[in-house]
Formats: structure tokens, C-alpha cells, sequence
């Protein structure tokens, strides 16, 4: 990556503004203040080889294979080297390791620890206080991780540029490598561009680890089958629906990202998708309208950056019986920033013979989230475009109408 004199003048600038602090448990131990920054530069300078590469490159495998980031988070670091995000520890999904990067990290620490707490300096994280017991457990329990994009292009060998996220929606900041000759940390900027060409890991918060992924979905009940190509995705809810001919379930085929929602520091986007309907209308007089109540299918999806402007399958069926009488569907997509939950209030109208009739549905979504299209879906719509992909503002969504 080519160096601007721009670049130049404002690195001493990020070196001093792009730094936050963690307050991992101040009721427990207000000393135990954990920087984005200092564990950035304390994993530069721990001495990390060929064996710890591999236990971070085999947990962000894994978390993206799980549907999540490529990240591995702090907890796993400590409990379950080389797990990702969405592995369960009581299966052997991580490797053995001799020395765990979780050993370096400790021995790093030791070698910098004074009387007063651990000292400033190459590797080390400035605590004043605080002992390596008292800080290890503050990392271990934050929601701290390493994110590492495009780790696929990782040549197997070369070892990362550390950064971590700034406060801002800055896309450049300052990262750390360990200079052997100087035995000092030596400060570049790095940017997306970097990160593509190299191995770049960014310490930041885990903000995806709650969402149950459609991957997850799939391997924690048997019932959703493995999903994408030709293979269709059914909640448990839509097996009781009788298999009659000619009835049609409505799917989510595919799902495309024309644009990234956050600094790239912060990683991909994790999107929400919900559709109010009336599932299987089959009334026939305003007597049985009664039976029938509107219901929310919803699914989370993550999108990683290397995926944009890429239809990623779905496959989904969001409808499992989408009948004539149907005449629209409330559609909510989301891309979680988090907030107070909030509920976008809509209607779903079904058709008795002649007459059209409403029913009132809550969408709940998180007041900071970035509404990315809301509305109604009319049948007319759906079955004029059936398998072909429509606009919605920043994504492109493909639906399909599959016989059963």
C-alpha cells in the first residue's frame, strides 16, 4: 500500500484520539480498565508464531463457517483455543495446542509486571495497579475479540498488522508489528485496502455472537437440512401443513449486500429479515376470520464484507403456505446497530370472496438499527417477479414461489 503525506500527518493524531477504553467489571475492581489500543499492541509484541497464526486463522474459520464474523473472541482465546463463534466446546471442533496464544499473552505480561502493576512498554498494556491474574481475567471476561478480514487470502505465513477499532467511523487507524531488529513496536496505518493485500487483525467488540445465524439454524436441528443450492429450508411450523397439490410455500432465495453498513474495523453487517403474514388463509366467511392470527417469521443473516455486491443463498421460506387469498405480506430488513426495541406497526390484508380484510401486526427492531426497506409485498408483485431479483434501497432480494 502506497503512503500519502496525508497519511502521514494524521497518524499521530489517530494515535491519540482512536483509543477506548473497556470497563469490563468496575463494581469488581475499578482498576481493571481494558484499552482496545493496549491489547492491540500487547498481541504485537507477544512473540506470535507460526502456531498461534494457525489457532486464530482455525477459530475465524470456523466463526465464519458458523455463519458469524471471522472473529475469535477473547472467551474462546482463554477457554477454548481455536474455537469460533457458534462451536460447542463439548464437541472437538478446536485443535491442540502446545503454547495457545493465551500462554503468550500471559508470558508477555509477566515479563513487563512491576510492584506497581504492569509497566508501559513493547507488548505491554499500561494498568497501573493491576496484576496479570487481575487483567488476563478482565480480558477473558470482555466483549472483546480479533477480527480478521479476508483471512481467506492469508498466504499461511505472513505475520499481521495489529490495529484495533477507533471511536469513530474512521476507515483508517494505526496498527503495531513487532520490529525483531529494534526489539521495539514499529506503527503503520492500515486501511481495507491493507487488510486485502495482507493479514490484518482488528481488536474489537463482539456485537454478533447473540444472533442465531441460519447456519447454526440448520446445525442445531436436523429438520432445516443443510440449506442453499436446491435444498430449501423449512421451520418445524411448516411441516404441519397438509401437502396438498398445487400449494405453493414463498422463499427468500438468495440475499445480495450492494453496500457495507459499517467502518470496516467493525466488520460485517448482521441483517435482520422478518415477514408478517397470515400463513395458510383458507376462510371462507367472516365467521372463521376468528381463526386465524398473523405470525412473524424472522432470520438473522451476516454478511461478510468480502461478500458484497455477491447473492449469498437464503433459502429460506419465509410463507410455507401462500395461498390465493393472500393478497399482500409485511416485509421488515434490519441491519443490527442494537438500541431500545421498538415495533413498526403495519397490516396484512387476506381476501374472502370479494371482500378484503385486515389484520394488524407488530415487526419489532432496535431503535438504532438501520432500517434497510419496510413495507408490504403485494401478491401481484411476488408472483410477476418470481425468482428474479428485485431493489430494496441497499440489498437486492430474489423470491421464489415452490410448488410442495
Amino acid at each position: 500500500m502506497k503512503k500519502s503525506c496525508l497519511y502521514l500527518l494524521i497518524l499521530g493524531a489517530i494515535a491519540w484520539t482512536a483509543c477506548e477504553n473497556v470497563d469490563t467489571n468496575p463494581k469488581e475492581d475499578s482498576r481493571v480498565n481494558v484499552r482496545l489500543d493496549d491489547l492491540a499492541r500487547l498481541l504485537a509484541g507477544a512473540g506470535i508464531g507460526e502456531e498461534q497464526l494457525g489457532e486464530v486463522h482455525d477459530a475465524v474459520s470456523s466463526s465464519s463457517a458458523n455463519g458469524y464474523d471471522e472473529e475469535y473472541t477473547m472467551r474462546d482465546l482463554f477457554r477454548n483455543p481455536g474455537y469460533g463463534v457458534g462451536d460447542n466446546p463439548t464437541k472437538a471442533y478446536g485443535k491442540e495446542y502446545d503454547r495457545p496464544l493465551r500462554v503468550l499473552l500471559r508470558e508477555s505480561l509477566e515479563a513487563s509486571a512491576t510492584k506497581s502493576g504492569i509497566a508501559a512498554g513493547p507488548g505491554a498494556a499500561a494498568v497501573d495497579g493491576a496484576d496479570v491474574d487481575s487483567y488476563l481475567e478482565a480480558l477473558e471476561k470482555s466483549d472483546l475479540q480479533i477480527y480478521w478480514p479476508y483471512y481467506e487470502n492469508w498466504d499461511g505465513k505472513s505475520e499481521p498488522i495489529i490495529s484495533f477499532a477507533p471511536d469513530d467511523d474512521s476507515e483508517v487507524n494505526v496498527g503495531y508489528r513487532y520490529d525483531a531488529a529494534s526489539g521495539q513496536l514499529e506503527e503503520v496505518l492500515v486501511d481495507e485496502e491493507l487488510a486485502m493485500e495482507r493479514p490484518v487483525w482488528v481488536v474489537n467488540r463482539n456485537d454478533d455472537s447473540s444472533l442465531t445465524t441460519l447456519e447454526m439454524l440448520r446445525k442445531e436441528d436436523p429438520s432445516w437440512g443443510e440449506g442453499g443450492g436446491e435444498i430449501i429450508v423449512k421451520p418445524k411450523e411448516a411441516g404441519s401443513t397438509k401437502a396438498l397439490s398445487g400449494h405453493k410455500m414463498l422463499v427468500l432465495k438468495d440475499f445480495r449486500m450492494k453496500k457495507n453498513f459499517d467502518s470496516w474495523f467493525a466488520g460485517g453487517s448482521e441483517f435482520n429479515v422478518q415477514v408478517g403474514s397470515v400463513d395458510g388463509f383458507y376462510a371462507s366467511t367472516e365467521a372463521e376470520l376468528k381463526l386465524y392470527q398473523p405470525s412473524v417469521t424472522q432470520f438473522s443473516i451476516v454478511i461478510r464484507r468480502c461478500k458484497r455486491d455477491r447473492p449469498v443463498d437464503f433459502n429460506a421460506v419465509l410463507i410455507s403456505d401462500w395461498t390465493e387469498q393472500i393478497e399482500n405480506c409485511a416485509l421488515l430488513v434490519t441491519e443490527d446497530d442494537g438500541g431500545e426495541q421498538t415495533n413498526w406497526k403495519c397490516s396484512i390484508v387476506g381476501r374472502i370472496k370479494s371482500k378484503s380484510y385486515g389484520f394488524e401486526i407488530d415487526l419489532p427492531y432496535r431503535q438504532k438499527d438501520d432500517i434497510v426497506w419496510r413495507g408490504q409485498l403485494s401478491r401481484a408483485y411476488i408472483e410477476a417477479n418470481d425468482g428474479d431479483a428485485g431493489h430494496f434501497g441497499d440489498i437486492d432480494l430474489s423470491f421464489e414461489l415452490v410448488d410442495y
